[in-house]
């Protein structure tokens, strides 16, 4: 009797721990599962904020390449404001699930700490773009006749098939100087003046075919090469985005493409420097 009565008291004993156990594995479940959803949320939250950064970093290194054009037009890229900047941030950010508790703790507040340090570097990287571009708007005050003077769009849409500088002639298979940008288009398309200024040769020039140059003034020239029709004369004054001509195959030219070149104080220069557009 007295050995029934034992074993009763062990089954009940050994049934309550067993039953206590149980709740609290399923307690710890619960938790570990809160703890997963938590992580999930929180590493979503972390992506979008790490996509918001990294679309400002790249909205901050198109304008420093629209400011490096117009330093180069204004003739300030060696201004002593003109300074280096570093827009790089981190790559994205991950959150572990290996460990649900000390972890995640952990791993985000490095996360956010990161994510912190590279939001206060795109500050500061904002405040000297800030006064970079103030200068550039000081300089621009009073100069409105320059500005409208100087080259900057593209004088017709189409591809660039060859660039600024040396280059295998389609000719004579040599290298050779190529003295601006010949941008590929339909027979036809419009070429437009990328200033204002005033007309002083139209009509067909050795290699240009059919050509027509426009003098902005500040010594700057523009040159449009290989027309199939000019549509200036010579003396005539012309505003940025006027129709000059249409795209041919005149001249020294393999098919139908604007040769377009840009002339300081005689001297060819890059193009690209000149266009301002995307």
């Amino acid at each position: 009797m007295i050995a029934l009565l034992v074993l009763f008291v062990l089954f009940v004993g050994t049934t309550a721990y067993v039953v206590d156990d149980y709740f609290d594995l399923r307690e710890d479940a619960v938790d570990v599962a809160q703890l997963k959803r938590e992580a999930k949320i929180q590493k979503v939250k972390v992506d979008q904020f790490s996509q918001t950064l990294k679309n400002f970093e790249s909205e901050l290194a198109r304008l420093e390449r629209f400011e490096n054009k117009l330093r180069v037009i204004t003739s300030l890229e060696d201004s002593p404001k003109s300074v280096d900047k570093n827009f790089g941030v981190g790559g994205p950010y991950g959150l572990s699930t290996h460990s649900l508790n000390s972890a995640l703790e952990k791993e985000s507040a490095a996360m956010m700490d990161g994510l912190m340090g590279d939001l206060g570097h795109l500050k500061n990287q904002v405040k000297i773009q800030s006064i970079s571009f103030q200068e550039l708007d000081d300089y621009f005050k009073g100069q409105k006749s320059l500005l409208s003077s100087t080259p900057s769009i593209w004088p017709t849409r189409g591809w660039v098939t060859s660039k600024f500088g040396l280059r295998t002639s389609p000719f004579t298979g040599l290298r050779e100087k190529h003295d601006g940008y010949d941008i590929g288009a339909r027979h036809g398309s419009d070429v437009r003046a990328t200033a204002d200024g005033r007309v002083v040769v139209q009509g067909r020039e050795t290699g240009y075919g059919n050509m027509v140059e426009i003098d902005h003034g500040y010594g700057i020239r523009t040159r449009y090469g290989h027309n199939s029709k000019n549509l200036v004369k010579v003396g005539e004054r012309v505003k940025r985005g006027q129709v000059i001509a249409q795209v041919g195959n005149t001249g020294r030219s393999t098919g139908p493409h604007l040769h377009y070149e840009v002339l300081l104080n005689g001297v060819p220069v890059n193009p690209k420097n000149y266009i301002l557009e995307d």
